[in-house]
């Protein structure tokens, strides 16, 4: 019978991810107790966050932030610490009294606190695909050596997860083909625009981009996913978990979003995780694995829906995911062009400065020109998202 409060870091608190992680940790006072809480800039949601759950530390990146967090925290009472910067994120992450960090800021700047966290031996649960994305080698390595925990938090490897025949990462060293699998059906709503006519895509608004049918995420991730660069990032982050290749892995457009994800084995058997679109299901599934909580999501009504639909991506609508699944295929730093590329192009596209259209092509120009190596630190890893990134800009400058 469990006894001890689990001490929770949240990293990415203010984000989707992180009010979907707190909302099921307070359903269950008995079992969870917030140890520190990280955001970005927010930091009105940030301190009534620490309001709620009191946790030991709150950590911002932004210093005009910290001044307003210490200050309206110390009028309401609250002895929260206020830290600042990538040194306190990593703090936190690692830090002796945590047992469970959930790892979900946006992008690169998740790499190193998540790392971090891997490094302390911790359960983490990811959801910032791209610390594997990036260093997809140096991070399952590090999984290995310091005996980490890693569940996945995005639902469709979550649900891939829950699929698989033995939750042992023992089990998959080896990889997919060991295990009987025979591939990984990657499934994807295919955003706002799957039914676009292509020649209208180029006057798609950031707000139209955002407007996510099933799923209610923040603005880079949505337009991730209007332009499936997203599933192209799941597909990379897939190959780096389950230890497979992008050959095993095939994306499969699902407009419902009820089934998360597929396993199809040898013997013909395709095993499916099935449920509302919610992301408290993974959440709750990998904080309390290997049992089972209420994650508050209401029960699915397959009666309601009545049919589920599938079909197969149109590369001419969605270049990014073609382009990810040849980044995937080079491997090295291939990826690490990938994701700072878009990144760049998706808040350009945000501010208005490129079309949604142009995304793509930035994302093209940079993976065209540079060459990917084989990373051996996270030092090289870091000099190819710098480089790619001012490559990018230099594109985007010019139109």
């Amino acid at each position: 019978m469990q006894t001890k409060l689990q001490q929770i870091t949240v990293l990415g608190a203010t984000g989707s991810i992180g009010v979907s992680t707190l909302d099921v940790i307070a359903r269950h006072p008995d079992r969870y107790q917030v140890f520190a809480l990280t955001a970005d800039r927010r930091w009105q949601l940030l301190a009534i966050q620490c309001l709620t759950h009191k946790p030991r530390y709150a950590v911002l990146n932004d210093p005009a932030g910290v001044l307003e967090l210490e200050r309206e925290l110390r009028l309401q009472g609250c002895n929260t610490e206020v830290l600042q910067g990538v040194s306190a994120l990593e703090m936190v992450a690692s830090h002796e009294g945590v047992d469970t960090v959930m790892a979900a800021i946006v992008g690169a700047a998740g790499l190193i606190p998540t790392l971090a966290a891997v490094n302390a031996g911790k359960k983490v649960l990811l959801a910032n695909k791209e610390a594997l994305v990036m260093a997809g080698g140096l991070f399952t390595r590090a999984v290995a050596e310091c005996g980490a925990v890693l569940l996945p938090i995005d639902s469709e490897h979550n649900a891939i997860y829950q699929c698989l025949p033995n939750h042992r990462p023992d089990y998959l060293a080896a990889g997919l083909d060991s295990c009987g699998v025979r591939k990984i059906l990657l499934t994807a709503s295919g955003g706002p625009f799957r039914n676009t006519p292509i020649k209208e895509l180029s006057l798609v608004t950031p707000e139209q981009a955002c407007a996510h049918p099933n799923w209610s995420m923040g603005q880079k991730i949505s337009v991730d996913s209007a332009t499936m660069l997203n599933k192209g990032l799941e597909l990379i982050e897939a190959c780096w978990l389950f230890n497979t290749r992008p050959q095993q892995v095939e994306v499969v457009i699902h407009p419902q979003s009820v089934i998360h994800s597929m396993v199809e084995y040898i013997d013909g058997s395709v095993l499916a995780q099935l449920g509302n679109p919610d992301m408290r299901t993974p959440i709750a599934h990998a904080l309390a694995w290997p049992e089972r909580i209420e994650s508050g999501v209401s029960s699915l009504d397959l009666i309601s829906i009545s049919r589920l639909d599938f079909s197969a991506p149109d590369y001419d609508r969605f270049p990014c995911l073609r382009l990810a699944q040849s980044a995937a295929e080079v491997s090295g730093t291939a990826p690490t062009l990938l994701n700072a590329s878009n990144e760049v192009a998706v808040a350009a596209f945000l501010q208005r400065k490129i079309r949604f259209d142009q995304i793509a092509v930035v994302i093209d120009h940079v993976l065209s020109r540079m060459t990917s190596s084989e990373p051996k630190c996270l030092e090289q890893i870091h000099s190819a998202d710098t480089e790619a990134r001012a490559l990018a800009r230099q594109l985007i400058a010019t139109w």
